[in-house]
């Protein structure tokens, strides 16, 4: 591809934008390969877990403005559209996906990492909401991710001011999952990854779907879809195994069926 890496082993994906001389920035190219292979790992059942990174040090930069009015003219609503099939794929997902970030995530680029299931963040890390001081309103699944991250009143703080925050701050405020030091990231984020590829991924995916959910659901529409969850899960080899290997005191294997 020609702004991503894309790496598998042992059941995880490692999707790499790869623009380091833009702080991996993303251009209309890569919103297509983006589309690509969310689709791809979506209907793969190899695929396990997602860690989702930037390379050359940055996460990234947000899209390219300054590209913009380059090639063919299209509108801009058919551009958008581009975008939002990327963040609702990303978002819709069966496989857990992390979010490895080494470096600054602004714009879009941050709301790719907080559109991740879990965000883990160097401590040379930085995040913005940076659409306003671009004279643009928050795009890319922001308005939808930051209330339910962070709360309504913070949320309007990063998306009018278009600070700058440190890792920590997003921690403090709860948009990451864990800060680590910029020489553990690779190997924080390796054994995370790990776990959630060696895990159920049936029930994982209901999980997660559910969980998505939340916010839009009653407490009965809520308990009706774990009820249905656990009947399905009842039905899979995986549930059987679990509890077998529990009784044997042994490491389960979960193979998805």
């Amino acid at each position: 591809m020609e702004t991503l890496l894309v790496e598998r082993n042992d059941g995880i994906v490692t999707v790499t934008m790869n623009r380091p001389e833009k702080k991996n920035a993303v251009n209309a190219v890569m919103w297509q390969e983006l589309f690509e292979v969310f689709r791809a790992i979506r209907d793969n059942p190899d695929d396990r877990a997602v860690v989702l990174t930037g390379a050359g040090g940055a996460f990234c930069s947000g899209a390219e403005l300054g590209v913009v009015g380059a090639g063919p003219p299209r509108h801009g609503l058919a551009t958008m559209r581009n975008v939002n099939e990327v963040i609702l794929t990303l978002h819709e997902l069966p496989q857990p996906t992390i979010a490895k970030v080494g470096g600054v995530a602004a714009g879009a680029g941050c709301n790719l990492a907080l559109g991740c299931d879990l965000i883990v963040a160097s401590d040379a890390a930085r995040f913005s909401q940076i659409f306003v001081r671009r004279g643009l309103s928050v795009d890319a699944g922001g308005t939808w991710l930051l209330p339910r991250l962070i709360g309504l009143h913070k949320a309007k703080e990063l998306a009018l001011f278009g600070d700058i925050i440190s890792a920590a701050d997003a921690k403090e405020m709860g948009l990451v999952n864990r800060v680590v030091p910029a020489a553990e990231l690779d190997s924080f984020v390796a054994d995370w990854a790990g776990r959630l590829a060696a895990g159920p991924p049936i029930s994982m995916a209901q999980t997660k779907r559910m969980l998505n959910a939340s916010t839009e659901r009653s407490m009965v529409d809520a308990l009706h879809d774990e009820a249905t969850a656990q009947t399905v899960n009842f039905g899979t080899q995986d549930t059987p195994e679990a509890i077998a290997a529990f009784m044997a005191k042994r490491p389960p294997t979960f193979n998805g069926r």
